[in-house]
């Protein structure tokens, strides 16, 4: 170890290379010492160094070159030496090697020549030589010592190995051997029976003889009761029946007392390598066992035959050896059991298990429940006690759970009596009862299986207790079997006999008779109807292991269904774990479904899961936008209603509750096994979660999914499925199953791959307007017609010839769709025949901006923005149509050669925008360039002439409205927008989904409009409420008695419709026509008869609707009473609810969800009527609330119940009243006596009193009832007998009104006012220092060198100036030296106690050291931490109180160190577009800090520029430039010219 030490400290550590020492024909390669002690080679540090310094690569401190150099630092002296010594030592043993050589060779020239030789032989070499070759033979002995320890230890562990692997095949063999033995003695023992035919034939008599017996006395019993019965039955024969004496000589007695005549033989052969064995069975004559019955019949032939308890067929007896030929303690059953049965059995017999564990005891007790028949179908609850396979296991009854606790008590107490100890004379014998150690370490009761007696291969059936090698016992209590070795060290008797005593207890007689009222706990089932998946292979350990995951140790339900033989037959059933499935789980079907059983018999499940609400059909003929969500076939695909945003919130919430699950709650969610029609959530592709009801189980742990809000099936793992909330049952499915209307396959059978390729790529994931055509059951696909921007889609089908009209309604529904669904907007232009027009006018109409009729709500895409007043957006609805106008402009322009065209302003033109051809107009004309206006998006580009190409007439328009945002102007008194509001409305709305209201159609653009956009919560904000929120934007007013007149004169005026005409623009107009009730100035033309006149669409208008308030509270008497606050207002109104509302809460919720148990269909209504309403909760639940004000597409609601105040989308809203017959339960309350300053509360008062009484109950005190019940109530507040009032004026966030008479007094009882004298147990006040002072700095224009301690942003840092100032003594005494002293001495710091803003202190720092920093701030309160700064480095940490001391008064005296300074000459690039940004301070790069770092390393000068209102300065490289030009020529800041 000491040679490769060496080795290692000989080499460098960075590069590797050895070190080396100069010589002639080298430099060297000399170890050299840093200043932070680590060493290098030379060779490396010539790579390190840089402008004069090395910064070490292991622990980065930085050591300066001295003059000359890296040659100049301090070289190694010890590896020097190291390298010397190795070298001279190569060069000894180099040496000695080639004169023993020499001598070997040296040849002897003669006789006297030699003795002249030897006489010449250095004895000292011999003896050396000699040394050596010991010394080498010692190390040779000592490996070869170790070489035949380690082969004798892994020889013992070989052979140990080995034995126990033979001796564990040996075991498996020999229990091989015993089953097969076993099978054989069952097959001879089965057919032993029908060796004693006698016999049978004496029972068959006696039961003849029974059964008519019986049938007599039943007889006898009927007509005693009822007399004339008489008449029916011989009576006579009846009688003579009943008296008849029984012969008891006529019965063969003897034929029981003789044997079968079977013997067997035990034959074995032992050869070398072979042990045979083998049984023999011989027949021989029949012997008679006994001369006279056993003494049980001969009793029974004495006297009167007892009456005898008979057990059920399904509960047989146990075979326990103390309960043979005797009567059970307590059912009074004879059991007699032939003791002539073979030893061979008792020994090697199974453990008695199931139904023969539930003795006649047990029977006895439940008898008394039973009244008709056997209930084998009660369920019972059981936990698992053991568990050796699916078909093998123990589960003891949770209702004895009291009687196993008893029973424990019991043995654990016969267990410590000495009695129960073997002795030296005790023996232990197959088949007793004894008391053993199970698994919990207590005494439980087991059956001894198989003794082995120490100097004994086999198992024997009596062994003496202090002989006793080993013991399989099985415990009767808990089903499991277990061997214990009784082995020891010391062979000896009392040894053994102590082992023994350890791990047993033998049972006395009068402890057998005492827990004999004790049935055993353990009962053997078995799972009906099921086998292992490979019945060849048997149970596996997967089948055990789910077996146990999916029970564990929680309490299951156990159904009975049978027996076989020893074991029940059941069924285990888990009982779910959440409310919105009341269907256990099947652990038979469990695994089954999992592919580790099957079933051999067909199972019927019995419970059916609970399913989602249908969706909600739309009505008959009735204009509804919806998106097709999945497409089969045009016969079969989905639709999503977009008439709310509950859907959207469904989705978020789903995630969040979801995604954020704990290990503990997933479990609780998991599937184990799914049904059928069961509700779930599963996980799609993009590892979201969705609503979903399982439809198929293709095998292999997985099942067939149908997501019931979109319609379309997928194949998962059962691990991607989870259990579904209550509170997502709320919502109805949101996928509607439809089909086409009027429209059917070609061949009248089945649709094309054609056709439904072709009808995805027109449907599938796309808005139409749907209109339902006809009501269907559920079951059914609804019959609808989609319709986009007035084209129907099934005409379309029909039309490509993909599909065809059913009979009947070929003409009528072309000329209906035609009528209804694409009306002329310009009648007295089409023509009078009604041919349909061209494609050049079709097209043109089609690719021209059309508004739609519902001028509210419009789903719309902003594509440009200039300005608050001009703005371009796209309708949704019209994307089909732009993604088609753009391949129609590319067909006509890619093809077509550049031709000199004189381009003018105002023109149409293709124009080449990004390699895409789309639609311009020219703006400006110019030499090269071209302004052109894209005509679908609005915004201007600039192109070269080549890039323009004429423009088919039909392809002309726009599909881009220029819109302006509504009732605001500019902020400012500027009538124009400034460049903040421009950019702010440019970086939120360009491209940004929104919706859309147009105010008013005007004649020429821009077109007033009303914008919403989504938040990161998912509401709906008005834009124009967020522009005046952020100062940029006023509200326009409008004179009030204007707007009243306006709305007055068109109420009473002459009724007037309104049309809507297309101008020249492609726009639509309103234009007001006198009604039919005015005089017209001109006859109407009668309509063209040929074409039938277009029905007007039908828009939905806004429902008038009205609604009162809810009852108001029941208001409490005068005086104290307790009350629990739910919320605290803005305007400081506390809201608490009683004790007894709280109960009425819990009933109010219960009543509420269950009127509402599902949502109602959205409509608009009338808001200003409505004060009482239902409210969505964000919990998904109902709540009452109260409208107080209507926010454009928001409501400001309170929730009645709780005093709760939100604005929340209009959607969430019903105008309905809930349990109206409730009063509210929130009772609103002011605090008495008292002001708060200003007049009003502030938001700092309100955020103190949510903190001290949100969900807290208080005390409080009625002082005074309003007259108004639904007023506040006028209160004093007591918290922990303090008064909230004396709380407030403390904080100073209000002041005491002056009162007369009414003392201050908490309803709670008053403490003892003891006289405590705490004078004396009050430390040390902590004296009040001021602040820190700052160094004196060189004037204006003179440069100095600093030095950068710490640096936040590229501009932001904290400099040292290195002219000494630092250094500066002070009383003798410099700033360094006064810290140490300090630190010397830190247990005489005492710990900080005033933690006030800009504090001084003394903070801990990573090195175990105290330094000068100031408190900043506090940064967390559990635990209590603070952010502080440490005043001579700059940089800040966050400490707990535990690390910070008072600082003394005299280090003070000492100015800052570290002086913070902003470096002037630079800023935050504009806009950078990176992602890379501090997350302090997102205006920086976080490569623009690193760079401004790396140039911070050489030696820097700053140049003072401005000290107030903060230390400006420049800052000076080695050749006294500019430090941050390098960053300004990257383009990672902008140069700041403004140095004033």
């Amino acid at each position: 170890m000491e040679s490769g030490d060496k080795l290692s400290t000989m080499k460098c550590r960075f590069c590797g290379e050895v070190f080396r020492l100069p010589e002639d024909d080298s430099e060297g390669n000399l170890p050299r010492v840093l200043v932070c002690a680590h060493i290098f080679c030379t060779t490396c540090l010539l790579t390190f160094h840089h402008r004069g310094v090395i910064r070490c690569p292991e622990c980065e401190v930085e050591s300066v070159l001295p003059e000359g150099g890296v040659f100049a630092l301090q070289e190694d002296s010890r590896i020097i030496g190291l390298i010397y010594t190795s070298k001279m030592n190569k060069m000894k043993r180099a040496d000695g090697s080639l004169n023993r050589k020499k001598q070997k060779l040296t040849p002897t020239k003669d006789v006297g020549g030699d003795a002249e030789a030897r006489v010449q032989v250095d004895v000292v070499e011999i003896k050396k030589s000699v040394d050596e070759a010991l010394a080498r033979a010692a190390e040779n002995l000592a490996v070869l010592d170790t070489i035949h320890e380690t082969l004798t230890v892994g020889l013992k562990q070989q052979v140990r190995r080995e034995g126990s692997r033979l001796e564990a095949e040996i075991k498996q063999t020999a229990d091989k051997a015993l089953q097969a033995v076993q099978k054989w003695q069952d097959v001879q023992l089965s057919q032993l029976e029908a060796r004693f035919s006698s016999s049978q034939e004496e029972v068959d008599r006696v039961q003849k003889r029974r059964k008519a017996l019986e049938i007599a006395m039943q007889i006898a019993r009927q007509v005693r009761s009822v007399p004339f019965l008489e008449q029916y039955c011989s009576l006579d024969k009846v009688v003579e029946t009943l008296e008849a004496p029984v012969d008891k000589e006529s019965y063969d007695m003897e034929s029981i007392s003789t044997g079968s005549g079977l013997s067997f033989v035990f034959l074995s052969e032992n050869l070398n390598q072979t042990l045979t064995l083998s049984l023999k069975m011989e027949v021989g004559v029949p012997k008679q066992l006994f001369k006279s019955p056993p003494p049980s019949l001969q009793q029974s032939s004495s006297e009167p035959s007892p009456k005898v308890t008979r057990t059920d067929a399904a509960s047989p007896q146990p075979e326990s050896p103390e309960a043979r030929g005797s009567y059970s303690a307590s059912g009074g059953t004879l059991n007699v059991v032939p003791e002539e049965l073979p030893a061979r059995r008792q020994e090697k017999a199974a453990p008695p298990t199931g139904p023969q564990l539930a003795s006649d005891w047990r029977i006895h007790r439940r008898k008394k429940n039973v009244q008709f028949g056997s209930k084998r179908n009660v369920a019972q609850w059981v936990v698992l006690s053991h568990v050796v396979n699916p078909s093998h296991f123990y589960v003891s009854y949770v209702a004895e759970k009291r009687e196993r606790e008893i029973l424990e008590k019991k043995m654990e107490l016969f267990c410590c009596a000495d009695g129960c100890l073997f002795g030296p004379s005790d023996t232990v014998e197959t088949g007793t009862m004894v008391f053993a150690k199970g698994g919990a370490g207590l005494w439980s009761r087991a059956r001894v299986l198989e003794v082995f007696q120490s100097g004994r291969v086999e198992a024997v059936r009596v062994c003496p207790a202090g002989r006793l090698a080993s013991i399989r016992l099985f415990f009767l209590d808990s089903g499991f079997g277990k061997s214990l070795d009784m082995h020891t060290e010391e062979e000896t008797p009392e040894s053994s006999l102590k082992a023994v005593n350890d791990h047993l207890r033998k049972v006395e007689e009068g402890v057998k008779v005492e827990l004999g009222h004790f049935a055993p706990q353990a009962i053997r089932c078995s799972l009906k109807d099921l086998v292992p998946y490979d019945p060849t292979k048997g149970w596996s350990s997967e089948a055990k292991l789910e077996f146990l995951s999916v029970v564990g140790s929680a309490a299951v339900e156990m159904r009975p269904m049978g027996q076989d033989r020893d074991a029940l037959l059941v069924d285990l059933r888990k009982a779910p774990v959440d409310q919105s499935s009341d269907v256990p789980i099947s652990v038979r079907e469990y695994l089954v479904f999992i592919e580790v059983a099957r079933f051999y018999s067909p199972v019927n499940l019995g419970m059916w899961p609970l399913l989602f609400h249908p969706p909600k059909y739309p009505q008959i003929n009735t204009e509804l936008s919806a998106v097709v969500s999945h497409v089969n076939s045009p016969a079969d695909f989905y639709i999503q209603l977009v008439d709310n945003m509950e859907f959207v919130l469904l989705s978020s919430k789903l995630q969040d509750c979801y995604n954020a699950s704990t290990a503990r709650a997933e479990e609780d969610l998991t599937i184990y096994c799914p049904v059928m029609e069961q509700a779930c959530v599963a996980r799609y592709e993009d590892k979201l979660w969705y609503r979903a009801r399982v439809v198929g189980h293709p095998g292999g742990r997985k099942v067939e999914v149908q997501y019931v809000d979109f319609g379309n099936k997928k194949t998962l793992p059962v691990s991607d499925l989870r259990k579904i909330k209550d509170e997502f049952f709320a919502l109805p499915s949101r996928a509607i199953r439809c089909c086409l209307s009027g429209v059917s396959p070609l061949d009248a059978e089945t649709w094309s791959d054609a056709c439904r390729i072709r009808f995805i790529q027109l449907a599938l994931q796309k808005l139409f307007t749907v209109v339902a055509t006809g009501n269907v059951p559920k079951t059914e696909p609804l019959p609808v017609k989609l319709f986009e921007s007035g084209l129907n889609v099934a005409e379309l089908l029909v039309r490509e010839e993909l599909a065809s009209f059913k009979e009947g309604l070929e003409s009528a529904g072309a000329a209906e769709e035609f009528a209804v669904w694409d009306p002329p907007l310009d009648l007295g232009s089409a023509p009078e025949g009604g041919n349909a027009p061209d494609r050049s006018s079709s097209e043109e109409k089609e690719f021209q901006l059309r508004l739609p009729d519902q001028l509210k709500d419009l789903k719309v895409r902003v594509s440009h923005v200039n300005s608050p007043s001009s703005f371009y957006v796209q309708f949704a609805q019209n994307d089909s149509r732009l993604r088609r106008l753009c391949e129609l402009v590319e067909e006509e322009c890619a093809l077509m050669e550049p031709e000199d065209v004189v381009w003018e302003a105002g023109m149409f033109c293709g124009a080449l925008v990004d390699g895409v051809w789309e639609r311009g107009r020219v703006c400006s004309e110019a030499t090269d360039l071209f302004e052109v206006m894209r005509c679908d998006h609005g915004n201007k580009v600039k192109l070269p002439v080549g890039n323009l190409r004429p423009l088919p007439s039909f392809l002309t328009g726009s599909l881009a409205l220029e819109c302006t945002l509504s009732d605001i102007r500019p902020a400012g008194g500027c009538s124009t927008w400034t460049a903040t509001a421009c950019d702010l409305i440019s970086f939120y709305l360009t491209g940004a989904l929104a919706v859309l209201t147009i105010k008013e159609v005007t004649d020429e653009p821009p077109v007033p409009v009303t914008l919403f956009c989504s938040n990161q919560k998912g509401a709906l904000v008005n834009f124009t409420d967020f522009l005046v929120s952020e100062g940029l934007a006023l509200k326009e007013r409008k004179p009030r008695d204007a707007a009243v007149e306006t709305s007055t004169e068109t109420d009473a005026g002459s009724p007037v419709v309104e049309t809507q005409k297309d101008g020249s623009d492609g726009e639509k107009r309103i234009e007001q026509t006198p009604s039919a009730h005015s005089v017209p100035a001109f006859p109407p033309s009668p309509p063209p008869v040929s074409t039938p006149k277009p029905a007007p669409r039908t828009i939905m208008s806004a429902e008038k609707v009205k609604t009162g308030l809810y009852r108001p509270p029941e208001l409490p008497g005068l005086g104290p009473i307790q009350m629990s606050v739910s919320a605290i207002g803005e305007d400081g109104v506390i809201y608490t609810r009683t004790q007894n509302a709280e109960g009425l809460l819990q009933q109010l919720r219960q009543r509420i969800q269950h009127s509402m148990d599902s949502l109602p269909r959205q409509k608009p209504y009338t808001w200003r009527s409505v004060q009482g309403c239902a409210v969505i909760g964000p919990d998904m639940l109902w709540y009452r609330g109260q409208l107080l004000e209507v926010l454009g597409g928001h409501v400001k609601v309170q929730y009645v119940d709780y005093g709760l105040v939100e604005n929340i989308p209009v959607v969430h809203v019903h105008p309905t009243l809930l349990c109206a017959d409730v009063p509210q339960l929130c009772l609103p309350c002011q605090l008495h006596g008292i002001t708060p300053v200003g007049g009003r509360w502030q938001r700092d008062a309100v955020t103190l009193l949510r903190e001290l009484l949100l969900n807290r109950c208080t005390d409080l005190r009625v002082t005074a009832l309003p007259s108004d019940p639904r007023r506040p109530l006028t209160v004093e507040l007591y918290l922990d007998g303090l008064s909230l009032s004396s709380i407030l004026c403390h904080h100073q966030h209000a002041f005491m009104e002056p009162q007369e008479g009414h003392p201050d007094t908490s309803p709670a009882v008053l403490l003892d006012d003891w006289d405590i004298d705490i004078k004396d147990l009050r430390g040390p006040e902590e004296p009040m220092l001021g602040p820190f002072s700052y160094p004196d700095l060189p004037q204006g224009g003179e440069r100095f060198g600093v030095r950068v301690k710490h640096l936040r942003t590229p501009n932001e840092m904290f400099l040292w100036p290195s002219d000494g100032a630092a250094e500066e003594e002070i009383d003798g005494e410099t700033l360094d030296g006064a810290l140490t002293r300090v630190n010397a001495d830190v247990g005489a710091l005492q710990p900080l106690t005033s933690f006030r803003q800009g504090g001084p202190c003394l903070a801990e720092y990573r090195d175990g050291k105290f330094y000068r920093a100031k408190m900043l701030m506090f940064s967390s309160t559990s635990p209590v931490c603070v952010l502080v700064q440490h005043v001579d480095f700059g940089s800040e940490d966050t400490l707990p109180t535990s690390r910070l001391r008072q600082m003394p008064g005299d280090l003070l005296r000492f100015p800052l160190r570290a002086l913070q300074v902003k470096v002037a000459g630079f800023k935050s690039p504009r806009a950078s577009g990176r992602e890379d940004m501090l997350p302090y301070s997102p205006g920086w790069s976080v490569e623009a800090t690193m760079e401004m770092m790396n140039l911070l390393h050489g030696s820097i000068t700053a140049d003072i520029v401005a000290v107030e209102p903060e230390l400006t300065m420049l800052l000076y490289d080695e050749d006294q430039q500019l430090v941050h030009l390098p960053l300004v020529s990257r383009g990672l800041v902008d140069l700041d010219l403004d140095l004033d």
